[in-house]
């Protein structure tokens, strides 16, 4: 069974979730946002092998370590096809918010029902155009990766390069909201929150 741990790294506190199964001794990191060190540091203690860097989306601090520890573990980093803009203009992104410079990373081609390690993948955009959740069953039971698209008591920016409030309504109403309702929600900054809840009481988008 995989177990999950999540921790906050970068300058805005991105949820970086490490997956991983002892049994076979592989695993996952969703989100390297920044704080290579310290993201390769944990994975040691843990002592796992990463297979794999997934992405919910694209905006900078989502991948500030990406390229770092792609070269480190000599492992793939994917994303949605359609974030691949963003990562052609990090330097615009870190420019905008008076940041140095991120290293590009190589990215492979994430889509709609890839699944690793079990999770599957959903195609949610609206945050931004390639915005994904990764969904699955974990030692804490079902749980939803659920990037910067769904929040305890809000959801996703559209205001930013890409985003789209119609799409990240109906991403969130049609895909997230038809999960359990006990799934745990772990978003891309803040604390985790349940489908439930939301579904009952987020005041942006109501199920």
């Amino acid at each position: 069974m995989l177990k999950l741990e999540t921790f906050p790294v970068g300058p805005l506190g991105c949820n970086c979730s490490l997956l991983y199964d002892p049994d076979l001794g592989t695993g996952l990191v969703v989100d390297p946002g920044g704080e290579g060190p310290k993201i390769r540091a944990r994975v040691e203690a843990l002592g796992f092998t990463v297979t794999a860097l997934l992405h919910t989306h694209a905006h900078f601090d989502h991948v500030g370590a990406t390229k770092e520890l792609q070269d480190h573990w000599q492992c793939p980093a994917h994303l949605h096809p359609q974030d691949g803009y963003l990562i052609e203009n990090l330097a615009m992104q870190t420019g905008l918010f008076g940041m140095r410079p991120i290293p590009k990373p190589d990215m492979a081609d994430l889509e709609a029902g890839d699944r690793f390690h079990g999770l599957a993948t959903l195609h949610t955009p609206g945050h931004t155009p390639g915005s994904c959740c990764f969904h699955g069953a974990f030692e804490q039971g079902r749980v939803v990766l659920a990037g910067d698209t769904l929040f305890r008591g809000g959801v996703g920016r559209t205001d930013l390069w890409g985003g789209d409030w119609g799409q990240l309504e109906a991403s969130i109403q049609g895909q997230l909201y038809g999960l359990d309702e006990g799934t745990l929600v772990i978003s891309g900054h803040g604390p985790a929150t349940t489908i439930g809840a939301e579904r009952d009481s987020n005041p942006f988008v109501r199920g």
